[in-house]
């Protein structure tokens, strides 16, 4: 599924350490662990043998970490908006957050919504979501993240999650789409970063469930077959008669973003540069159809 091209370019990845940002008057970024995470999980409770390398359980299948980005001036009424990010190979929360920049293109973006990372799986060659492919598990993550926030006083005690936002890149997308299918709680939009390998059917049965889910993705031909997968769901979407929008990367624009349901973007750029620099995701939270400005 994934070419030698692929995976040499998210090598890069792992020549560098986290960088734990501190603290600033911009954001906070906390970090607490959760049952309710992939991982660990009967599913790789021996590891994962990848092109003969095996990947353990120990390593790989344990971290049960969750990662907050609480902007400075993030404020509530009754709700507060979540917007979750899922890395995808060879990645782990903190790798993705720094390479990708995503603090920052977050933290820019101005939205009134807190930013989340939860750990699968680490620092390996797979897509496997582990529990929280099962029903129910996200809604109880969410959960989890809501008493978080309440005990560090982050929001009031009586605060319900509002809309929430799946976004992610590459293996990612195999999570995202069992969250849609089995996580229990409404996902409003979803943002793909060169992450479409498979699973069309959970994410085409979540598009007709209600007319105003917003989905996008910003995909390449330079990886390991989201571009043929992509033209697959399109030409399913023209078979249903379902409105969308196809459009290169150098005609994108904040009106496109807003006015189109779904929409398919086509980048010419690599796998693992299509996320910032310029600034990818920080222009789709901008340009969100449910995110609101501080």
């Amino acid at each position: 599924m994934f070419y030698n091209r692929l995976l040499k370019t998210t090598l890069l990845l792992l020549l560098a350490s986290p960088v734990l940002a501190q603290d600033t008057r911009e954001y906070q970024r906390m970090h607490f662990t959760s049952s309710h995470t992939s991982f660990p999980d009967t599913g790789r409770v021996n590891g994962h043998l990848y092109d003969s390398v095996l990947y353990s359980a120990a390593e790989h299948y344990h971290d049960s970490s969750v990662l907050l980005i609480i902007p400075e001036h993030v404020h509530t009424n009754q709700t507060i908006d979540l917007i979750f990010w899922f890395h995808g190979w060879r990645n782990n929360i903190d790798t993705a957050a720094e390479f990708y920049k995503l603090t920052k293109q977050f933290v820019a973006s101005k939205r009134n919504a807190v930013l989340v990372l939860a750990e699968t799986a680490k620092n390996a060659p797979d897509s496997y979501g582990g529990k929280l492919e099962q029903q129910g598990m996200f809604k109880m993550l969410v959960r989890d993240i809501m008493h978080e926030l309440k005990n560090r006083g982050i929001v009031p005690a009586e605060t319900e999650p509002g809309n929430i936002v799946l976004a992610g890149h590459s293996g990612a997308f195999r999570v995202i789409a069992y969250i849609l299918q089995d996580g229990q709680m409404p996902v409003q939009e979803v943002f793909l970063f060169d992450a479409l390998y498979s699973q069309l059917d959970k994410y085409e049965n979540w598009l007709y469930q209600d007319k105003s889910h917003h989905f996008i993705h910003w995909y390449t031909n330079q990886g390991g077959g989201t571009d043929e997968m992509s033209d697959t769901m399109m030409v399913q979407l023209k078979a249903e008669h379902r409105d969308f929008l196809f459009t290169e990367e150098s005609a994108i624009s904040p009106e496109i973003i807003k006015t189109n349901r779904i929409l398919f973007v086509h980048s010419y750029r690599e796998h693992n540069v299509i996320i910032n620099n310029p600034d990818d995701f920080q222009l789709l939270l901008e340009n969100s159809l449910i995110l609101l400005p501080d």
